[in-house]
């Protein structure tokens, strides 16, 4: 698995192949170095529909030709006319062009702003994306909610990225509780910085991260890739730091 920070909570994933977009918000996004043209997803999971996780996702969809997921509220609000969708709900597990996704709990709004109106929406997600090298958890928009540790740990995370801007969702604080009771191997934040309400510094979030709990924490910049092969090689190079010379 592979996956680049698109800046604010948005990431490209490639798992086996297939090319995934997570919360396509782009063209207004002020972290984002690409454009709406530049992504050629096989697949776009949308956690909520306010318009920085939205964003991009309809304009990209019809260009590329992707398959839009997303709770199925939020797509019945949708014009999604000429777009192929798969509407999920929380708890559910289907299997898209070969890749298991697990629709999860978010505890946060879910609304779509359309022609001044706020349409309510059902509710707000999360997504557990299942590989053979380990499992990815995009939280979305969420505050700490116990079923993180009830839920979601039984998934066996590898990797989770979790927002830590506060305001809006949770805060470096609560990212930390829910990192530890998610055991992931990696943590990677998200969802910080992008406006000044949700003004963040990740380096004293890793810091503070890293000498409470023992998953590690990987920083991206917008455009940043970070692959599973990647910590991989960085497991092993521990393990073998760890070993003293004469046991080798």
């Amino acid at each position: 698995m592979q996956l680049v920070f698109e800046g604010h909570a948005c990431f490209t994933v490639i798992v086996n192949g297939v090319n995934i977009l997570i919360d396509p918000y782009i063209s207004e996004n002020p972290r984002c170095q690409k454009q709406p043209e530049d992504f050629h997803p096989d697949l776009i999971l949308v956690t909520h529909g306010h318009n920085d996780h939205l964003g991009d996702a309809l304009t990209i969809a019809r260009n590329s030709g992707a398959t839009l997921v997303a709770q199925v509220d939020l797509l019945n609000a949708l014009d999604t006319h000429g777009i192929g969708t798969v509407g999920m709900n929380t708890g559910g597990r289907v299997i898209i062009k070969g890749v298991p996704i697990i629709m999860t709990q978010a505890i946060h709004g879910n609304s779509l702003t359309d022609n001044g109106r706020v349409l309510p929406c059902g509710t707000a997600c999360g997504f557990v994306i299942e590989d053979k090298t380990g499992n990815l958890y995009h939280a979305g928009d969420t505050a700490l909610f116990g079923d993180m540790s009830m839920v979601i740990q039984r998934y066996n995370i590898f990797t989770a990225l979790l927002p830590i801007g506060d305001f809006y969702t949770m805060g470096p604080s609560d990212a930390i509780t829910a990192a530890h009771w998610l055991k992931p191997t990696y943590v990677i934040p998200m969802h910080y910085s992008t406006f000044p309400a949700i003004k963040q510094d990740a380096y004293r979030f890793k810091k503070q991260l890293e000498s409470r709990i023992h998953s590690k924490c990987i920083v991206l910049n917008p455009g940043e890739a970070w692959s599973y092969d990647a910590a991989e090689d960085e497991i092993a190079e521990n393990a073998s730091l760890a070993i003293a010379p004469e046991e080798k």
